[in-house]
């Protein structure tokens, strides 16, 4: 069983008890030096099993934080995932023939900065360049037609630039510990095997971004594999083509040399919900959808089945509610071949 840590209020009546003792006294006087040196004592004694506490937590990839965590992960070969910057092609006017050198800075309105990929020239009054963010993470994404302005002025080149569509995407913040640990759990659990299933979705999730991964045996027939990759902290979830070719580059540089793989992005296919509930209050209803959102994530697949019975499940956990009339789906829903279902209007009447 657990060691159970003593609380600062235990320690101090134990040094308390402690020094009287040695020293043959009923009891300290309050607010006498004594008593101080018991409270000091007891502090530092509190600190040490706080400490010893922490310490004990970091021993485990189930406890760990941090970069204990990371170290944890190192020995199972599974790398933190870093954060990434937003890309994008933003447009510049100005003077024809004005050179805009690599490594121009440009900052969005609340000072994001960004820096030209390489050198572009003012050609028919405007000129395209991709940039990248100079400090990752997902708050560097931006809008398309959002405006950023030049750093430093330069002769014959507009102050403002216009992000063009679909906009600076592909920012992403660093792994955090939960989405770490549960990688960990799945490669002690399931450990590479030169190219089976859960070796296909663990190198997708190993890419940044990848929130959810499907591998698809025989996906285009004998010695083909699929892989869907989904990222659920964009929208839409489906990934851009140049995500789509990271994945694609980063399975085939560990796949088996024989296995043809595919990596894409799967189709969408809502499901419309139509239900009732006891009681039909706002914070129910809430609560029933962010159930069945958790539901769609947790299980839809590329070609699966959405169970009536699970969707009346999801809506009993909901929070207060006590019951539930769902009349549509009227049955189970199948996605396509290459589709995942998810969560489409739901109506309440």
């Amino acid at each position: 069983m657990p060691y159970p840590s003593p609380t600062l209020a235990d320690l101090i009546q134990q040094a308390e008890a402690d020094i009287a003792s040695r020293l043959g006294l009923d009891a300290l006087i309050r607010g006498g030096s004594l008593a101080v040196l018991a409270r000091v004592a007891a502090a530092m004694a509190h600190g040490a099993h706080g400490h010893v506490s922490y310490a004990t937590e970091q021993l485990f990839p189930s406890t760990a934080a941090g970069e204990y965590l990371a170290r944890h992960a190192e020995l199972w070969g599974v790398t933190r995932r870093a954060a990434a910057p937003a890309t994008g092609t933003v447009r510049f006017a100005g003077n024809d023939g004005t050179l805009i050198p690599a490594g121009t800075i440009l900052k969005r309105v609340d000072g994001w900065p960004y820096a030209t990929d390489a050198d572009g020239t003012i050609a028919a009054g405007i000129a395209d360049i991709a940039v990248t963010a100079l400090d990752p993470g997902e708050q560097s994404d931006a809008a398309a037609a959002m405006v950023l302005t030049l750093e430093s002025p330069i002769a014959g080149v507009d102050s403002s630039s216009t992000v063009q569509a679909p906009g600076l995407e592909g920012g992403e913040d660093q792994e955090d510990d939960e989405e770490l640990r549960a990688r960990v759990r799945a490669r002690v659990s399931d450990p590479p095997q030169g190219g089976t299933v859960a070796d296909y979705e663990a190198w997708a999730l190993e890419v940044s971004g990848i929130t959810r991964a499907w591998c698809l045996p025989a996906y285009l027939g004998g010695g083909t594999v699929g892989v869907a990759i989904v990222q659920d902290d964009e929208s839409p979830i489906t990934p851009p083509p140049s995500k789509v070719d990271e994945v694609q580059a980063y399975i085939d540089a560990r796949r088996p040399v024989t296995a043809a793989v595919t990596v894409f992005a799967p189709t969408l296919e809502p499901v419309a919900l139509e239900l009732s509930v006891t009681p039909d209050t706002a914070a129910v209803q809430a609560a029933v959808a962010a159930e069945l959102a958790d539901l769609l994530a947790a299980e839809a697949v590329p070609g699966g089945t959405l169970f009536l019975s699970r969707v009346r499940a999801a809506i009993s956990r909901a929070a207060g509610e006590l019951d539930n009339s769902v009349t549509l789906p009227a049955a189970d829903v199948v996605a396509s071949p290459g589709a995942i279902l998810t969560l489409g209007t739901v109506t309440f009447s």
